[in-house]
C-alpha cells in the first residue's frame, strides 16, 4: 500500500541506516507511521506558482545521511516559460515521462531515437497549438531542461538543435542526486507525478496524460498529499466549495452545450462545473469563469476539441474528426449559440481569450 506523505517526521537524523524518510512517509523497515491526512483533492490550488514550495515540504534523508531535499526542489522549480498565463507544458511532460519511464524500468534513461516520437505526441495532444515542427518541439524540453538541474545528456549538444540529438544518439536521464532520491522511495516517484500533472493540467486530462506516460492515474492520483500544512502560505489560493452548485444551479443544471440534464433520484448526474480559464492558470471561482457542460463536452472543451467565440457561439476545432453518427454529432454543435438564462452571468470575453489562445486546437470548423 502507497503511504501517505503527511506530517514531518521526527528524530530524521537518528533514522536506522536502512530507513529512507520522506514527509509523513516511513520504509517498512521502521515500526511506526505518521497518522494519515486526508487525501489531497483535485480542487485544491495546484497552481504552477505554487508547485516549488508544495516541494520544499518535503525532506528526504538516504541511508547515507545526506537530505534529498535540494533535488526535489529543482524538480519543483522548472523555469517554466508563463508569461501572462501563457501555457508551456513542454518541460512538465519530458519529467512525466522520465517518471513513466522509472516507475517501469528503476531508470529513468530516455534515449533520443526512442522518446522524440513520443514526446512530441505528448506536446501535440496536450499542449496549446504551436506552429513550430513536431521534432522540434521535442528537442527544446530535451536539451533546455539541463538548465533547471534536474536533466542531464550523456553527450554535449547544443540546445535545441535536432541533428546532434539523433546523430550522437543521445541518452537523457534525472540528474544523479534527484534519480537517487527517486529510486529511494517509489512512493515520491508516484507523489511526484501527481504534483506536476495537477499543476499544470486539469482532472479530466490527468488520468489520459499519466497513461501516455506509463504510469497508473488511480495509483498517482491517489498518491499522498505533498501540500504543506493548510496554515501555510502556498496554500492561500483554494477553490471556492460553493462555486460548483452555483455554476450548475445558474446554468439549470444542464449542459450549457447540448442540454443534458441526467438526474439520479434527483441529484444531477455526468453535468460539471467546468473552467474557461483553468485554474490551475490562475483561472477563478467566479460566475464568470464557469459552465455547466456534460462530462463529455468538458473533456473536449478541456482538451481544446471545442471552445467559443466572443458571442458565444460553440466552436468546434477543424482538428477534431469523427466517423459514427455519435461522433459526428459535435458537428452540428458548431456555431451554435449558448442560451443561458434571464440573469445568468456568461463568461467574460478575457477568459474565453484565454481559452481560445491556450486550448483550443487550431482553427474552428468553416461555416
Amino acid at each position: 500500500m502507497t503511504p501517505s506523505l503527511v506530517d514531518v517526521l521526527p528524530r530524521a537524523k537518528t533514522a536506522p541506516d536502512s530507513a529512507v524518510l520522506i514527509r509523513g512517509a516511513i520504509s517498512p523497515h521502521s515500526e511506526k507511521q505518521s497518522p494519515a491526512r486526508r487525501p489531497l483533492s483535485v480542487d485544491r490550488a495546484n497552481s504552477p506558482h505554487n508547485l516549488t514550495r508544495r516541494w520544499q515540504a518535503y525532506s528526504v534523508v538516504t541511508a547515507a545521511g545526506s537530505t534529498g531535499t535540494e533535488a526535489l526542489t529543482r524538480l519543483a522549480t522548472l523555469r517554466q516559460h508563463q508569461q501572462d498565463g501563457r501555457r508551456s507544458p513542454h518541460k512538465p511532460l519530458l519529467v512525466l515521462l522520465a517518471l513513466g519511464q522509472l516507475a517501469v524500468t528503476g531508470s529513468s534513461k530516455l534515449a533520443w531515437s526512442d522518446t522524440a516520437t513520443r514526446l512530441a505526441a505528448l506536446i501535440k495532444e496536450f499542449g496549446p497549438t504551436s506552429k513550430t515542427g513536431r521534432a522540434q518541439s521535442a528537442a527544446y524540453p530535451f536539451t533546455r531542461l539541463r538548465s533547471d538541474g534536474v536533466w542531464q545528456l550523456d553527450h554535449d549538444v547544443p540546445m535545441d538543435l535536432i541533428t546532434p540529438l539523433a546523430a550522437g544518439q543521445v541518452v537523457g536521464q534525472f540528474e544523479p542526486s534527484l534519480e537517487a532520491v527517486l529510486r529511494a522511495n517509489r512512493a515520491l516517484v508516484h507523489a511526484a507525478a501527481r504534483g506536476l500533472v495537477e499543476s499544470h493540467f486539469p482532472a479530466t486530462l490527468a488520468p489520459d496524460i499519466l497513461a501516455a506516460v506509463g504510469l497508473d492515474p488511480d495509483t498517482v492520483l491517489r498518491a499522498g498529499d505533498v501540500l504543506p500544512d493548510p496554515s501555510a502560505e502556498t496554500n492561500a489560493r483554494r477553490r471556492d466549495p460553493r462555486w460548483r452548485a452555483a455554476v450548475l444551479q445558474a446554468w439549470d443544471r444542464q449542459c450549457a452545450f447540448c442540454g443534458y440534464d441526467g438526474q439520479i433520484a434527483g441529484a444531477t448526474v455526468g453535468v460539471d462545473a467546468a473552467h474557461v480559464r483553468w485554474f490551475a492558470f490562475d483561472g477563478p471561482d467566479g460566475p464568470d469563469n464557469g459552465l455547466a457542460l456534460c462530462a463529455l463536452h468538458h473533456k473536449l472543451f478541456d482538451v481544446g476539441a471545442l471552445g467559443l467565440e466572443h458571442a458565444l457561439h460553440i466552436q468546434v476545432s477543424a482538428t477534431f474528426t469523427a466517423r459514427a453518427t455519435a461522433g459526428r454529432a459535435l458537428y452540428d454543435l458548431h456555431g451554435t449559440e449558448l442560451q443561458p438564462r434571464p440573469g445568468t452571468t456568461v463568461p467574460h470575453p478575457d477568459h474565453v481569450t484565454w481559452h481560445t489562445q491556450e486550448v483550443f486546437k487550431g482553427q474552428p470548423l468553416a461555416a
